[in-house]
């Protein structure tokens, strides 16, 4: 009996530790980075959900939704996907002018913040990765001081 539980336990251990490593091949190819890099994006999303709640969050809420035809919402945004450039600038510089996210017109004013590339690709990684997100689109500084 005791060899039977020491045998089921290391079953399930091996599947989960199988589970796991599936799962982390699949984020890093969701995410366009490569499986060594996997640990830089979830640093990265973590420091960008520090800036989030410190910044964002009180225009685009906790659960990611905005304000209708206010403040747009960053959860299951089409204009997030279909616009990362315009996105990681926005997070840069400030947005002003009509855009329309997910069939609804916006044109709202969003400051400059005065975030570092760095902070910019930590808060742009957390998003893409937020609220169902699943953005193909590792952001990291270099890619935004290019921009």
């Amino acid at each position: 009996m005791k060899k039977i539980i020491i045998l089921s336990i290391s079953l399930f251990a091996l599947l989960a530790c199988n589970s796991n490593k599936k799962r982390t091949k699949e984020i890093a190819q969701n995410n366009n980075v490569t499986e060594q890099n996997l640990p830089l994006l979830k640093k990265s999303a973590e420091r960008g959900k520090i800036i989030y709640n410190d910044l964002c969050i009180t225009c685009h809420l906790a659960d990611g939704k905005g304000v209708p035809r206010i403040f747009p919402p960053l959860a299951n945004s089409d204009f997030l996907r279909e616009n990362q450039i315009e996105s990681i600038k926005a997070a840069k510089h400030g947005l002003s002018g009509k855009i329309t996210v997910n069939d609804i017109e916006y044109n709202s004013l969003m400051s400059a913040l005065g975030l570092s590339n760095k902070e910019v690709a930590d808060v742009i990684n957390y998003i893409n990765n937020s609220w169902g997100n699943k953005i193909d689109n590792f952001v990291t500084p270099e890619k935004v001081s290019e921009l």
